[in-house]
């Protein structure tokens, strides 16, 4: 399993409680002013991928260390609809104060787990790496990416530290050039530091050539139809990574690998993944006792 670091978990959970429980819980505090006895279970309202997990039992453990914890599904378990995946016994006022910080992190990151689960099933077959992209939450950037390769992705680039990648906006500087796409690369190929690779964006098949004679290690096919990919694919003959990106799918990836793209990046993974369905369902402790009775 994928191990996210304890530190970044305790950031993040500690970041989500300070904007929900910094200044008190109103409500709570309104109705209970003793320990209420309680038990809760988090549910899986449709088929997933847990993600978030950790978070969520330090965020129940962080407002109240005296609660009660039983995990039923890790970080990477599947779930099906109904499953639960976590049991809380204890003091109902920490459960209630915690209670939407620890399902934001499992709804988000299990939402990012489940459609990334998809993209890279859509693919079985093929020789083919569905990549995530840094188009993610400010602050979350771990925490997503960490979802996606709990869901089967591979990470792209964590900080522009990472890699050179030349885009749009960087050939839109090099236009004076006869040849700004092999002029990027030739740059990159002079200033680059030991084992930075090198990925240049392209949008043509004469791009493709530029790209070529300037020997990067991945082309990157910017927005370009199946059809097109297969050309390009052709044109570049394994003298660098094929990499397709833009107007990704669930409905076209497949005609995308099946093109023959080595990886395929999507920005979608981290920035549009629908939240997944998960619920908490409370009792007091008291009425479940007099019920078993």
């Amino acid at each position: 399993m994928i191990t996210l670091p304890a530190a970044d978990i305790r950031r993040a959970v500690r970041q989500g409680l300070e904007e929900d429980l910094a200044q008190g819980d109103a409500t709570t505090t309104a109705l209970f002013s003793a320990p209420v006895p309680a038990q809760a279970t988090i549910i899986a309202q449709q088929p997933l991928v847990v993600a978030g997990m950790a978070a969520a039992v330090q965020t129940f453990l962080m407002v109240d260390p005296s609660l009660r914890l039983s995990i039923s599904k890790r970080d990477g378990d599947r779930a099906k609809s109904g499953d639960p995946l976590l049991q809380i016994e204890g003091d109902g006022r920490g459960i209630l104060q915690a209670e939407r910080v620890a399902l934001n992190f499992l709804q988000h990151l299990s939402g990012i787990a489940t459609v990334t689960q998809q993209f890279c099933r859509a693919t079985r077959g093929y020789p083919v790496k569905i990549l995530d992209t840094r188009k993610t939450i400010p602050g979350w950037r771990t925490l997503q990416k960490w979802a996606v390769a709990l869901g089967g992705g591979t990470n792209h680039r964590y900080s522009l530290s990472d890699g050179i990648l030349i885009k749009d906006n960087h050939l839109a500087l090099l236009q004076s050039h006869q040849r700004p796409v092999e002029q990027a690369c030739r740059l990159a190929q002079r200033h680059r530091s030991s084992g930075l690779p090198i990925i240049v964006e392209v949008e043509s098949l004469s791009e493709v050539r530029q790209a070529l004679a300037g020997k990067p290690d991945v082309i990157l096919l910017d927005n370009m139809t199946p059809d097109m990919v297969r050309r390009a694919v052709a044109l570049i003959k394994k003298r660098a990574l094929v990499e397709v990106s833009g107007g990704i799918t669930l409905n076209n990836v497949c005609a995308m690998a099946a093109a023959g793209a080595d990886r395929i990046s999507i920005g979608a993974l981290t920035h549009s993944a629908a939240a997944a369905t998960v619920s908490l369902v409370m009792t007091s402790a008291r009425r479940a006792t007099r019920r078993h009775r």
